[in-house]
């Protein structure tokens, strides 16, 4: 999951940057009102692709969720401090 939304994140990104440079480079020449467009698309481009890199999977692990595992659940509840492992 993480690889797929790395990804997306990458393209999204790199998607944003050629609309950028690509308006001033050389869409400007033929016309500024659509460079401007590109641009304003290209400013909404890096919050929605920092939303898609952080969305949450459905096989990833929440600090609140219980994975199903006794262990790992007894595990984690002594990390975040839930409840005390005795010996």
């Amino acid at each position: 999951m993480y690889a797929r939304r790395r990804r997306v994140y990458f393209l999204l990104m790199g998607g944003c940057l050629f609309l950028f440079v690509s308006a001033w480079a050389f869409v400007r020449l033929f016309s500024v009102e659509a460079a401007v467009a590109m641009c304003v698309v290209a400013m909404v481009i890096p919050p929605v692709a920092a939303m898609v890199a952080n969305r949450r999977g459905p096989d990833d692990r929440w600090w609140d969720d219980p994975s199903g595992d006794p262990k790992s659940d007894e595990w984690w509840d002594e990390l975040d401090g839930k409840r005390r492992h005795e010996d």
